[in-house]
This record gives structure tokens, C-alpha cells and sequence, in this order.
């Protein structure tokens, strides 16, 4: 699946808004909702979101009629500024871009853990949504991978789904501190070097 296709399947998820002021208020409610539920707070009200978005909850609603299209557009939101990040490493050596942008998956997955997990009740995880965020963010970080296979510093044995699973399970270790979660991907990182004969 091309980036292109992904992309265009995130977009119809987020059922984005045409009019400017529509589009503000949906900006706002999708920022405060991140706010809430990168918090931890799953028990964050949609009235509390609509207060914190300084809109009413007629509006909130217009937007999204259900506490799971909100959930939904957050976690749509954020994974599209995940791939987008992807650019942010383009230029850098091959190495130091695949370690870039891992350490800032890493970031975003142990941030997003209540929004994940309270999306999971909704939608179980074989959801629609998580497959075409799953596939957009393997998009996004196939070619830093893919990038540092050709330069022969990566082992040619692991794709990118495999690493984005690696790296995920690292992040979800909610039990340790942030510094300790980034050692731990360092050290996962390493083991994919290629190592001299």
C-alpha cells in the first residue's frame, strides 16, 4: 500500500471539516481532547473537553456525536504527526534517522497508552482504524529502514513492521521510567546493527 493510498485513508477517518470556523472548532476540540487523554484521564468528560476547547457541547457534538469518533480523531491526528515526522529525519545519515525517528515513536506510543487502550474497548484491535494507522506509520518508517539496510548498517533480516512492534513493546513497559524505557530501545536498537564477520 503506498503512502499516498495510506494518507488518503487516514483523512476520510478523520472526517476533517471544510469552513474555517468549523475547522478551528474541531482543531481546538481535537487539542484538548489530546491534552486530556495523553494525561492518562480516561474518565475526562466530553463537557470538560468542550470547556478546555473554550466551545459549547452542541459544538463538540456537531463534531463528533460519540465519545469514540473524538477518541478516534485523536489517535488519527496523532499518528498522521507521527509519519509526517518521518521528514524531519530524511536528512540526516541513514543510522541516525532510523534512531530519530524510533526514539520519537517510542515518545509517542508510551504518551498515548489510555487513548489506545480506551479505543480498544470500542473498537477491539483488529479495528479498520488501527490497521490504516498500523499501515501508515510501516509507510512512514519503511524507507528510514529501508534506507539503513542499504547502507549496510542494518540487518537485512527485519522489515519494518518488526520494528515498529519491537519498539512498541518497549514503550508500553508502564511500570519504568522514561529514561529507563529509552536505554532499553537503545539497547533493542543496537541489536539491530549488522555486526562485522
Amino acid at each position: 500500500m503506498s503512502a499516498e493510498v495510506q494518507t488518503t485513508e487516514l483523512e476520510s477517518i478523520s472526517h476533517r471539516p471544510r469552513r474555517a470556523d468549523a475547522q478551528r472548532n474541531y482543531d481546538k476540540l481535537v487539542a484538548a481532547a489530546r491534552e486530556a487523554f495523553t494525561r492518562k484521564d480516561r474518565d475526562a468528560s466530553l463537557e470538560e473537553i468542550a470547556r478546555q476547547a473554550g466551545v459549547g457541547i452542541g459544538t463538540l457534538y456537531r463534531h463528533f456525536p460519540t465519545r469514540q469518533q473524538l477518541l478516534e480523531a485523536v489517535y488519527v491526528d496523532e499518528v498522521e504527526a507521527m509519519c509526517r515526522s518521518a521528514a524531519d529525519f530524511a536528512d540526516l545519515p541513514p543510522w541516525e534517522a532510523l534512531v530519530g525517528w524510533l526514539h520519537r515513536l517510542v515518545g509517542y506510543v508510551t504518551t498515548k497508552q489510555a487513548l489506545i487502550e480506551e479505543l480498544f474497548v470500542y473498537n477491539g484491535p483488529e479495528a479498520k482504524v488501527f490497521s490504516n494507522c498500523r499501515a501508515a506509520l510501516v509507510g512512514a518508517g519503511g524507507p528510514l529502514l529501508e534506507r539503513a539496510q542499504a547502507a549496510g548498517l542494518v540487518r537485512t533480516d527485519v522489515c519494518v513492521s518488526d520494528v515498529i512492534h519491537l519498539v512498541s513493546g518497549i514503550a508500553k513497559l508502564s511500570t519504568l521510567e522514561p529514561e529507563q524505557i529509552r536505554h532499553l530501545l537503545d539497547v533493542a536498537i543496537d541489536g539491530l546493527r549488522v555486526r562485522p564477520e
